[in-house]
Order: structure tokens, then C-alpha cells, then sequence
């Protein structure tokens, strides 16, 4: 039983938003009168999950403690650690600071729409297969290119927008972020290019919701009110 095991969010919000191009960083701009981070903080708070680690930017640590832990009353935030250059560094930071759960979900501070029934599946499936990701099936036709020029158009059918929270057993996925780190890997931009890499065990999908999508540009905070409007209807 999954609720018999003890699960760890590490969540990410180091992100600068260059892309937003705005002075304040994404993940505490105000979205429906809270921040952006603010909203999987308590999705996460209110699941089955045990524990948060939380990772933030070096020179935010005070103020995600302040602003967003203490103010909204995040009992399960155990604990606040600065991000890394890139994001893999950061998920090893909050990796690091997990101790020893038996699953662990990494999931972007900047997803704001996160479900409790899409963390209890995702718990679920890990539980069952050590590894999964959340994602849904891609609607549109996708080409690939070579600069301007289409080169191939991939079946529609097998492809996946993949989202997070991202989740694994603990042991193995923090085993294949040392050993990223100690080859100095790049290209990395997310957590399963890492299992896949070094783990023989296949990352299993998981249903998520189109809802389920990432601050990060202007047009993203018109679409999250669009969905806040949507839910509380």
C-alpha cells in the first residue's frame, strides 16, 4: 500500500523567468491574489505526501520562508535548500536534503495545477514500477526539423507532453543523479533522461491533466487565471 511508504516532494522554484521578462521571479508572481508557487505547495501540503523539500534560488531561502512556508501555514515543508547552476544541480541539492523516503516526486514550483489524485496515481505506479512520469498525449501534429526544412513527422499516436511531478524510488534515482553529476552530463531537462540513462528499468507514463501546465511566459499567467476561473466556478 502506497500510503504505508513515505513519500518526499522535492519542489523546485529557482527559476528566474527570464522568458516572462519580468523583475519578480515566475514562481512568486501573483496568480488569483497568491503566488504561482504557492499552489502546489498546498496541493502537495494536503496529499499523501509526507514531506516537502523545497528549493529555491541562492539569495530567496528567507523569503520563501516568510513569504510562503510560514505565512501560508506549511506544516509539511521540512525544509528549505538553495538550487544549483542548473536544474539538475538543484534536484540533487533537494535530493540530498530528503533523507531516506521510499519514493521521492520532483515537480516544478511553476506547475501550479498539480491534482491529489494525480500525485496519488503517480505514487502508485512508482510504487509498483520504481519509476513514472506525468504527462499527457500530444494533440497536435509534430514535425521534426533541420533548421526551416522538415525532415520526419513522428506518429502523433506515441508521442507524450511530458510534465511533472516526476517520481521514483528514492535510493536509485538519487544513485543515477551522482553519477550524472560525476560525468558532468549536459542537456539534461528532466528528471527520467536521467533514470533512463543510467537505470535499466523502463520510466512508466502517467495520465495527467492538460490543466497541468508551467508558468512560463505572459501568456501562461493569462491561461492560469483562465483555469483559477474555471475551478472555482
Amino acid at each position: 500500500m502506497v500510503r504505508n511508504k513515505k513519500i518526499t516532494a522535492v519542489v523546485l522554484a529557482g527559476g528566474r523567468g527570464k522568458r516572462m521578462e519580468s523583475k519578480i521571479s515566475k514562481q512568486f508572481l501573483e496568480l488569483g491574489g497568491n503566488p504561482v508557487l504557492y499552489y502546489a505547495l498546498n496541493t502537495f501540503e494536503k496529499s499523501i505526501v509526507d514531506e516537502i523539500i523545497l528549493v529555491a534560488a541562492e539569495g530567496e531561502e528567507e523569503y520563501c520562508k516568510k513569504k510562503i512556508v510560514e505565512q501560508y501555514h506549511l506544516k509539511k515543508v521540512t525544509n528549505i535548500v538553495t538550487g544549483g547552476k542548473e536544474r539538475y544541480h538543484s534536484v540533487y541539492n533537494g535530493l540530498c536534503a530528503a533523507g531516506q523516503p521510499d519514493i521521492v516526486m520532483i515537480h516544478d514550483g511553476a506547475r501550479p495545477f498539480i491534482t491529489e489524485d494525480i500525485i496519488e496515481k503517480a505514487a502508485q505506479k512508482t510504487l509498483e514500477y520504481q519509476a513514472c512520469v506525468v504527462g499527457v498525449k500530444v494533440k497536435d501534429t509534430i514535425k521534426i526539423s533541420r533548421q526551416d526544412v522538415i525532415v520526419d513527422t513522428p506518429d502523433r499516436k506515441r508521442l507524450w507532453q511530458v510534465q511533472t511531478p516526476q517520481c521514483f524510488e528514492y535510493k536509485e534515482i538519487r544513485e543515477a543523479y551522482e553519477k550524472a553529476l560525476q560525468e558532468n552530463t549536459d542537456n539534461i531537462t528532466d528528471d527520467a533522461m536521467i533514470w533512463e540513462k543510467y537505470s535499466k528499468i523502463p520510466v512508466r507514463l502517467v495520465e495527467g491533466s492538460y490543466f497541468n501546465i508551467k508558468i512560463t511566459t505572459k501568456e501562461d499567467m493569462v491561461f492560469g487565471e483562465a483555469i483559477l476561473n474555471c475551478k472555482n466556478q
